[in-house]
């Protein structure tokens, strides 16, 4: 690549750089690329613009959302060259452009947007849509089935302009992160797919499982700046120490999947989630397969 033969996804990234929207590469999986040596596990003390500032200043696209960049210098430097032949998509940061994402998967949830939220600028997804406001706030995920807010620490795919006059944000989504009773009743719903099939000889209930294995798995999903790994290993050792009474078999090694899962969707490297989750069952006293 060479600053006047760029490749496509990098010329659409100076384009909605100049248009004002912090960008970033995104490799396989839609996910970022991975820190380099001197900022892996953030032992570089973060970017400045993290949820906790820190000092690091490094010239690679590290740190995920948070090297997301409108510096035409910065996106056509050689430290970002190779990640621009990497990248498979392209992704900005809603809150450094001033604007939050409301991203809904599936038909039922762009159902319930029309129903309740006023109309905005849409963009289609693979699965569904982005809705986009002008205005910022926390990101958040599954705030109501289907739905996840991004915006302030946290990016979105950039998937063209979309279509419609762009609204500020509305009540309606500042109110969704307010979290509902944990011991309200009805089913739990998210990513947790523990299975009691699998699961034969675990003295719990499914709902009680699921919804612990949910709440630990929003919280390493939370860990969008920093700290995911160890997260990770904390609801590990956490959940599992809430299965050595149990006869077994658990499920353990679903659950581990699934923490890993969460891990790397917000940027933990494969391999070291695995080994944080596999530290964190054996902290609990428990021998759980790697995933």
């Amino acid at each position: 690549m060479t600053p006047d033969n760029p490749p496509a996804l990098h010329r659409v990234a100076l384009d909605c750089a100049a248009r004002g929207l912090p960008v970033l590469p995104l490799r396989a999986g839609k996910l970022p690329l991975g820190n380099c040596a001197a900022c892996r596990e953030n032992r570089c003390g973060g970017r400045p613009n993290m949820r906790t500032p820190g000092p690091c200043a490094c010239p690679h696209p590290c740190h995920g959302w948070a090297a997301a960049t409108t510096d035409p210098a910065v996106l056509t430097s050689p430290q970002w060259a190779r990640a621009w032949q990497q990248a498979e998509a392209l992704a900005y940061h809603p809150g450094g452009a001033g604007v939050t994402v409301v991203d809904l998967d599936n038909p039922a949830a762009i159902a319930w947007a029309r129903a309740t939220l006023p109309p905005t600028v849409t963009v289609a997804t693979t699965r569904g849509q982005h809705w986009i406001y002008r205005g910022v706030m926390r990101s958040h995920n599954a705030v109501r089935p289907g739905v996840d807010i991004k915006s302030h620490g946290a990016y979105a795919r950039w998937l063209g302009p979309g279509t419609g006059t762009i609204a500020p944000l509305p009540a309606a989504v500042r109110a969704l992160p307010v979290k509902e009773d944990p011991a309200a009743p009805g089913p739990v719903v998210g990513s947790a797919r523990w299975d009691r099939t699998v699961a034969t000889g675990c003295r719990h209930t499914a709902r009680y499982v699921r919804h612990g294995l949910e709440k630990g798995l929003s919280l390493v999903r939370s860990r969008t700046e920093s700290g995911a790994g160890s997260q990770a290993f904390g609801v590990a050792r956490f959940l599992g120490a809430q299965h050595r009474g149990c006869p077994g078999p658990c499920d353990l090694e679903g659950i581990g999947a699934d923490i890993i899962g969460a891990a790397v969707s917000v940027g933990v490297p494969q391999d070291y989630a695995a080994r944080a989750v596999a530290r964190g069952f054996a902290t609990a006293g428990l021998e759980v397969a790697a995933a």
